[in-house]
């Protein structure tokens, strides 16, 4: 594994995993993040494929830079980090708010996304959802142990959970206590308020995969079937449970949809050369 770091226009620096070989496949986390979201999930993947990660702007060993916090943003940093790796295009698959940056990335630059498949992702927020992030964001700034463990329970299946204190003790133990930690968050659940994709969806052509679990919490599954029905020629599919973190708690059922889902890519790959 290859680990790097690249300097973004505005300032942030910004670290970067590199491993496997094959067709790239890049891989974007959620609100959290971090490229360690992805960590269950490697071993399945990085056989056959060329696997890159990031820790978005201002998390983990990444620095915030100066520019405003937005999902644009965020997929403008995940097209740099292509450049930089000298990557024309490329499979991009993104969880939760990783999905949302994807779509941008398939909008902005559409001939450098061939194909994603967006996890418990959403084309623009309804009324659960904002209600939701709402009162995340009170939590956030009147009790962040609350929203830490708050999170917890929201994103894991509660069986999981169950056998996976240490999880949620670590979640507690992170929690955003100070203003400067509080505000990543917060910018960030606010870019997510702001994100509607739903009006460009219609206009792109790559190949995509939705996935979704019928028990998430954060992301209900009414907003996986709205995603798809925006995407021309979609491929939706749900697991029965899994929580919103369903790449974790359920990885090998996730990787069996997703995995096949490539494989099916890499086959259209070869007959079009």
């Amino acid at each position: 594994m290859s680990e790097f770091n690249f300097t973004t226009r505005d300032g942030a620096v910004i670290r970067g995993l590199d491993e496997g070989a094959g067709p790239v496949l890049l891989c974007i986390s959620g609100l959290g993040g971090t490229a360690s979201f992805w960590d269950p999930c490697v071993d399945g993947l990085r056989r056959g494929w060329r696997l890159l990660r990031l820790d978005q702007r201002g998390i983990g060993a990444s620095t915030r830079g100066e520019a405003a916090c937005s999902v644009e943003q965020l997929a403008d940093d995940c097209l740099a980090l292509l450049d930089i790796r000298g990557i024309d295009s490329c499979i991009v698959t993104g969880h939760s708010t990783g999905g949302c940056i994807a779509q941008a990335m398939a909008v902005a630059a559409p001939g450098r996304v061939r194909a994603m498949a967006l996890s418990g992702a959403w084309a623009r927020p309804d009324r659960y959802l904002r209600e939701l992030f709402t009162m995340r964001l009170s939590l956030l700034g009147d009790n962040p142990r609350a929203y830490a463990s708050s999170s917890a329970f929201l994103s894991y299946e509660p069986a999981w959970l169950d056998q996976h204190w240490d999880v949620y003790e670590r979640l507690a133990a992170t929690a955003p206590l100070d203003a400067a930690a509080q505000a990543i968050v917060r910018e960030r659940m606010l870019a997510l308020l702001a994100f509607d994709q739903s009006a460009r969806l219609a206009a792109l052509s790559c190949p995509t995969l939705v996935v979704g679990a019928r028990d998430d919490l954060i992301v209900p599954p009414h907003l996986q079937v709205a995603l798809a029905g925006l995407l021309p020629g979609a491929r939706l599919q749900m697991l029965e449970r899994g929580g919103h973190f369903f790449p974790v708690t359920r990885t090998i059922e996730f990787l069996a949809i997703l995995q096949a889902w490539l494989t099916d890519q890499a086959a259209q790959a070869v007959r079009v050369c």
